[in-house]
């Protein structure tokens, strides 16, 4: 009997030792936990935030647009004929004047050499009638017939030299060219002028943009109340699909002095310099437009910024670190930033990334974003 109470002592006081070391707390949160904390006492997790401190800002605001060439021109048969030659590389760049097309030039030859022989046939005429005008041995009518029958051969040799000439089919502009509209062996101009290819010159380029017309009667407002100040640079960015920036800005040139009654918004036309030909006519592109100047204003990194049903909002750090969601409203960007009018406050921290591992009520601990350095996630 002794023997074996020494035998259950050590297994009983195993026993005792385990079930303190489980919690025999009477239940509830686990040892080192807290409510909305990591479990099992890991460390709360780092997210990237903002502080949010008032300064200034140039308002800027992206509004969609597309590319035109600068320059647009067709290159067109003037003469009837059959062309010979295709006398450029589609796809390459071409000089003004330079021949694309040999139109066959026989027939407009030999017309060339009739209209010349009928010139020099009326001269003939006009020299035989000139000595006897002076001794009346012809009229001054029949002498001014055969003047005027010479100038018409002149007339008749110029629009034959001009057809000849029109067989060799010139650059109009300067620029690159397209594919070929018609081949070797193609019968043109019969009837009108045979579209033979198209000319675009896109150094520099253009890209045409609309601005909704409540909107410059927002931004009027705002301006007269003095809550912003106007903006002085006339330069702009180009947004790619892609979203990257363009590389070199450009400049206003104009815009409508009129709101279009069918879209109720405003035309405007920008300029790029587009000397490697990264952008072609037809893309569709957004123009990141400066409208004003921003003082004393609070802004977020557009990534910050999210949309749901109930509209714009951010992941903000409440008490005790713990993640909230706060609704906010913008007015507009700010280069890469909203401009944020109503929701946050001068330091407010914004959560910028990590929010897929803090839902809203996780204790986080926020770390200064350093876009430079930090992953986006």
């Amino acid at each position: 009997m002794r023997a074996s109470l020494r035998i259950l002592a050590p297994s009983l006081l195993a026993i005792t030792v385990l079930a303190a070391c489980s919690g025999g707390s009477g239940g509830g949160a686990p040892a080192g936990g807290k409510a909305g904390g990591p479990p099992g006492g890991m460390p709360p997790p780092e997210v990237d935030v903002v502080t949010v401190a008032p300064g200034s800002a140039l308002v800027t605001q992206d509004l969609p647009g597309r590319l035109e060439a600068y320059r647009s021109a067709q290159v067109r048969a003037r003469v009837e004929g059959i062309v010979e030659k295709r006398l450029f590389a589609e796809g390459s760049d071409v000089k003004e004047g330079t021949t694309l097309f040999q139109i066959d030039p026989r027939n407009y030859a030999a017309a060339v050499e009739a209209a010349k022989a009928d010139v020099d046939a009326a001269r003939l005429v006009v020299e035989r009638y000139k000595p006897l005008l002076e001794i009346r041995a012809v009229s001054q009518q029949e002498y001014d017939a055969a003047l005027a029958k010479m100038k018409q051969a002149q007339a008749v040799l110029t629009r034959a030299q001009l057809d000849l000439e029109n067989t060799r089919v010139p650059a109009p502009i300067s620029g690159r060219i397209g594919r070929a509209l018609v081949t070797e062996g193609a019968l043109v101009g019969r009837g009108e002028a045979t579209p033979l290819a198209l000319i675009e010159q896109i150094d520099p380029i253009y890209a045409n943009f609309t601005q909704p017309g409540s909107e410059l009667l927002r931004l009027q407002a705002a301006i007269r109340a003095g809550k912003l100040k106007r903006a002085d640079t006339a330069k702009v960015e180009l947004v790619l699909e892609d979203g990257r920036i363009y590389g070199s800005p450009g400049r206003i040139l104009f815009s409508d002095l009129a709101v279009d009654a069918g879209t109720g918004s405003v035309s405007l036309r920008a300029e790029f310099p587009n000397p490697a030909r990264d952008v072609l006519p037809g893309m569709f592109v957004r123009i990141r437009f400066p409208e004003a100047v921003a003082v004393d204003t609070l802004r977020v990194p557009q990534r910050a910024v999210f949309t749901g049903p109930q509209g714009q909002y951010v992941m903000a750090i409440g008490a005790e670190s713990k993640v909230e969601v706060r609704p906010v409203s913008t007015g507009g960007m700010a280069g890469g930033d909203f401009v944020v009018s109503s929701g946050l406050k001068a330091g407010d921290q914004v959560i910028v990334n990590g929010i897929q591992k803090a839902p809203p009520g996780t204790v986080v601990k926020p770390v200064p974003w350093n876009p430079a350095t930090k992953k986006e996630g």
